[in-house]
């Protein structure tokens, strides 16, 4: 249980000062643990030269730094939601292209908002539940049960509704049934049945579970992103729904529509290499 104090402890630190001086704190913290943190910081550094062949150590180096930086304040957004109103939505984060939501609303199967280990994923959907939308994700468990509890109950105070992973597949049906959102993080498989397809143009292994929803459902999939600004702001993303015809060919479909999205977060991951938190070797071997 060490680790649920840990997270609680941070937790009350968190929501006892500014969200500034949070921000300084968790920088600090950030650079010491990347110093100890040999194996992730050996695999942000990997990745990071899989994306960016052309940049030289100490441009990586600087990127790396900042990566480690910005999860830190996402963990800080993260403990912090009981402060989260509206005031702090009007003021610090820019909505963009939410009309895609809405167009695809009104089509009656619902909407897969489809998102990566990118920006803050975590305040994307708290504050989408926020804006009154009925929002639900698939979270995966946590080893220890009070830790599994503290996040849920993090997502769960701003309404909204979490399945865990390798359960959630009807629930995640009945919600499209219903005309709701459904959250996914779709750059990492943790099932083992993930299908593998270029990234940055080499093999990795994407979860098949979003494409698989769509094609069953009829649910658009809209790629959105929580982006961090330099000022600490944010910009809640949306992108055009992606476009596929499928033709029956279920495993053809999927791997089609997988690319297509992949394409997307490409994209993103190159404009936001430091706000990209993969603390694994990213691609197959």
């Amino acid at each position: 249980m060490p680790k649920y104090f840990l997270y609680k402890l941070a937790q009350l630190l968190a929501l006892s000062m500014p969200v500034k001086n949070g921000y300084r704190l968790a920088e600090f913290a950030a650079d010491l643990y990347s110093m100890v943190a040999f194996l992730d910081r050996k695999w942000v550094v990997d990745n990071l030269k899989a994306i960016f062949p052309e940049k030289g150590n100490r441009e990586i180096s600087i990127v790396r730094r900042q990566l480690f930086r910005n999860f830190a304040k996402y963990l800080v957004d993260f403990f912090r939601f009981d402060k989260l109103d509206m005031k702090y939505i009007k003021e610090n984060i820019h909505v963009r292209n939410m009309h895609y939501v809405d167009s695809a609303l009104t089509e009656g199967n619902g909407v897969i908002l489809l998102t990566a280990h990118l920006g803050n994923w975590e305040l994307g959907g708290v504050v989408i539940s926020m804006l009154g939308y009925p929002f639900i994700t698939v979270a995966l468990r946590h080893k220890s049960k009070a830790v599994d509890a503290f996040f849920n109950r993090q997502r769960e105070s701003k309404g909204v509704r979490v399945f865990p992973l390798g359960s959630a597949a009807k629930g995640c049906l009945r919600a499209l049934k219903k005309n709701e959102l459904l959250g996914l993080v779709g750059d990492r498989d943790f099932t083992g049945k993930g299908v593998v397809i270029d990234f940055f143009a080499k093999p990795s292994v994407f979860p098949l579970g979003p494409a698989a929803i769509s094609l069953k459902t009829k649910a658009r999939i809209i790629p959105g992103f929580m982006l961090r600004n330099k000022d600490d702001s944010f910009d809640l993303v949306m992108n055009k729904p992606i476009e596929y015809v499928p033709t029956g060919d279920n495993e053809k479909d999927i791997r089609e529509i997988l690319i297509r999205y992949k394409m997307v977060l490409e994209e993103y991951v190159r404009s936001y290499p430091e706000q990209w938190y993969m603390f694994r070797r990213f691609w197959k071997e």
